[in-house]
């Protein structure tokens, strides 16, 4: 958290800004409070952003399917003013480091953990489509270990980015080392694409580096659709009904061609079976 800055917002809607949370491809996030006293995350768009007709058309359809996003693991969008100036978005504020920022403080996470971090991610992803939308950024930065469980954050918009201009002329959309082929290649992007994303986020999260990383972006993206993942660090087992290893389950994810990928309900169902075998599930090594 940062002071606010003098070009900074004092008041986005009806939330009072209190502090900088940082800042995106989209714009700035603050930590603001409802009249009630509720927290909450204000991203507020960037005005290059906001000039683009093209962004905001998507950003306003983004944000009203956004809003119908409920799940447990999901950060609930509890606001939106799409056609204020500037635009901004909010969810509820969650207490907890990033996956990120925990993985380069405390390292990566017991096994355990990983798969009630799984569990939390598919359920969020569940919720994240059944409003029609691909998260399409799926990465640590965008996951948030709160004490009961994980949480998905900035889902919906980035496609309303990839179909701005200035995204076309300006930025690289998306993550390289958390990217599916077929996003990497602009082609046809669909919830397979978020599984994939979601195998190369388990690997992280249980080994501190992500199987495609390392190296410029153009090297990551070649790997990504051309190499095989290194997974030599995650246990083994097979993807089958006595409980997966976690390698089965990454490896599954990472196919190559969308089809091969497990659904979502596949997923839930080998997470649920080996993550009933008794062991810790803290995200705190220290507990384990």
């Amino acid at each position: 958290m940062e002071p606010l800055a003098g070009d900074d917002p004092r008041q986005v809607g009806t939330f009072r800004l209190h502090a900088r949370l940082g800042a995106g491809g989209m714009g700035r996030v603050y930590l603001g409070y409802s009249p009630g006293g509720r927290a909450v995350a204000v991203k507020v768009v960037h005005p290059e952003l906001a000039s683009d007709p093209q962004f905001m058309a998507r950003f306003q359809r983004e944000a009203q399917a956004a809003s119908a996003v409920s799940g447990a693991y999901t950060a609930p969008v509890v606001g939106a003013g799409p056609t204020d100036r500037p635009p901004w978005l909010a969810t509820a504020y969650v207490a907890g480091p990033s996956l990120a920022d925990f993985a380069a403080r405390s390292g990566s996470l017991p096994d355990a953990a990983v798969w009630r971090l799984a569990g939390g991610l598919v359920e969020a992803l569940q919720a994240i489509h059944a409003q029609g939308l691909v998260h399409r950024d799926l990465k640590p930065g965008n996951i948030l270990l709160a004490s009961d469980g994980p949480r998905v954050i900035d889902f919906g918009i980035s496609r309303a980015l990839m179909d701005s201009q200035m995204t076309a002329a300006k930025m690289t959309l998306g993550t390289p080392a958390f990217m599916s082929p077929e996003q990497v290649e602009g082609g046809d992007v669909g919830p397979p694409s978020d599984v994939f994303a979601l195998g190369s986020v388990l690997a992280f999260a249980a080994t501190g580096t992500a199987p495609f990383d390392g190296g410029a972006s153009y090297s990551i993206i070649y790997r990504v659709v051309t190499a095989e993942p290194d997974l030599s660090q995650l246990t083994e087992g097979p993807f089958g009904p006595a409980g997966p290893g976690l390698r089965a389950v990454v490896t599954a994810c990472l196919a190559k061609d969308p089809a091969r990928r497990p659904t979502l309900a596949q997923l839930i169902t080998a997470i649920a079976t080996a993550s009933n075998r008794p062991s810790c599930a803290s995200f705190s090594p220290k507990v384990c």
